[in-house]
């Protein structure tokens, strides 16, 4: 099972185990991270599940699609590196895969 690296909002990093075909928001929610509200359930229709993405996995991770993009944009707190963590599925390639909540909206 891969493994996900989840650093908090006060910096404190975890490692879970993130089930192949699970999106990277359910495997934090899963894992009872309280600062993952992803209050839309996976919909892509709110960003509260915003992400940063370690540079070093940016491109496995790959860019934001249009819908995720327009919603990041709405974020006080978007980055070069920002991804909703719904649209990111679990796969043997991202297999250490680093993110770092993004602070509240």
């Amino acid at each position: 099972m891969p493994k996900l690296i989840v650093v908090d909002r006060a910096g404190n990093q975890a490692a879970i185990e993130a089930r192949e075909g699970l999106t990277v928001m359910e495997a934090i929610r899963d894992s009872g991270f309280d600062e993952m509200l992803a209050l839309c359930g996976g919909c892509c229709s709110c960003a509260t599940c915003h992400v940063f993405v370690d540079e070093h996995w940016a491109e496995a991770v790959g860019m934001p699609g249009g819908d995720e993009n327009d919603l990041l944009d709405a974020s006080d707190h978007r980055g070069p590196r920002s991804r909703l963590s719904c649209q990111i599925a679990m796969a043997a390639a991202l297999d250490g895969l680093r993110v770092t909540i993004a602070p509240e909206d």
